[in-house]
């Protein structure tokens, strides 16, 4: 009898502690509070920028508004430089629930391929026409098939200004890319249409680029001004051609796992920080590229300025048959808006 009560006994703890250990996990994510309403609720924010890149000033002005419009219940915590992997891994943390927010962009055609279209090279002339495509319906209608498709919610679209291409060799002409192996994200779009302007991509995650160019494993790579710095690509490549091939962005992107456990209150916080951090990103960006590049020049980096008319008329060869592949009806949308 001794010995069933004893067990009894453990039995019970262990549930206790079970259901107490459930309880606790549930609460950092879930937006759950106490009576007095003043349960802390953690979140994750990931992107695979360094501390110095301006991702990560525009990730702290998110994390200040949240915490300041919360009083403080609900805290961000940042983790950068991949600390919580590439952006496919936190696209997927994103699905499950792991990681909370992300600073992701052309990944997520993986999940939806629609996104794709805004990854075209040469598809839009102008940050204007940008603008008009990514902040109206059509890029509405984008966020809505993102969050069906893998329940990742966009917050918003930051700004990141024009991909350019940084190179071992001096860029002037179409066909100085000829057979050049230069680094591509993991998107499809990118991919070929850089195959069509004579290029050989290679599909790299950007925490190897670095090595990879220091090793010569690869010639090139492209991306925004403030993005190429803060990589510090500027001391393992010479030049630097000012092709402006893609208006870029970046998604703030959330967990619909974590956005369906908050109250309303909590997630009008998030919004607002969201909006918020977003002015203050694209702010930075309009003030800072041109001081990033003169930096950079003075470093070192070699600057030339291509006629890229011709590097727009390969391009634009092959989108329409790459859009029949995703959607050829929103690419029409696109160009509508464009006009």
């Amino acid at each position: 009898m001794k010995k069933l009560s004893t067990l009894l006994m453990l039995m019970i703890i262990a549930v206790g502690t079970v259901l107490a250990g459930c309880s606790g996990g549930d609460s950092e994510t879930a937006g759950s509070s106490d009576e007095g309403g003043s349960e802390e609720l953690v979140l994750k924010l990931g992107h695979i920028q360094s501390e110095n890149d301006l991702w990560h000033d525009g990730a702290i002005k998110f994390k200040e508004e949240v915490e300041a419009a919360s009083e403080g219940k609900i805290k961000v915590e940042l983790f950068p430089n991949s600390t919580l992997g590439g952006d496919r891994d936190m696209a997927e943390g994103l699905q499950i629930g792991t990681v909370d927010f992300a600073l992701i962009a052309g990944v997520l055609g993986n999940f939806e391929p629609s996104i794709q279209l805004l990854e075209l090279p040469y598809l839009m002339n102008s940050e204007e026409e940008f603008a008009k495509v990514i902040h109206g319906e059509v890029g509405q209608e984008i966020a809505d098939r993102v969050l069906e498709a893998s329940d990742i919610r966009i917050l918003n679209w930051w700004d990141r200004g024009p991909r350019h291409v940084t190179s071992n060799k001096p860029i002037n002409s179409l066909a100085d890319i000829e057979g050049l192996k230069i680094r591509l994200p993991e998107i499809k779009a990118m991919e070929e249409t850089w195959k069509a302007m004579g290029a050989s991509p290679t599909a790299m995650a950007w925490s190897e680029v670095y090595t990879g160019l220091e090793q010569n494993v690869i010639e090139a790579q492209e991306n925004p001004i403030p993005f190429a710095y803060g990589g510090r690509i500027h001391e393992v490549q010479d030049y630097l051609a000012l092709t402006a091939h893609k208006y870029e962005y970046v998604t703030l992107a959330m967990s619909e796992l974590t956005w369906g456990k908050l109250t309303p209150e909590q997630q009008e916080i998030i919004t607002n920080a969201a909006n918020a951090a977003t002015e203050y990103e694209n702010s930075l960006v309009k003030d800072k590229t041109d001081e990033i590049l003169e930096t950079m020049k003075s470093e070192g980096l070699q600057v030339t300025t291509p006629d890229t008319e011709e590097f727009a008329k390969a391009a634009r060869a092959a989108h329409e048959d790459f859009a029949k592949t995703i959607d050829i009806d929103l690419y029409n949308k696109i160009l509508d808006a464009i006009k």
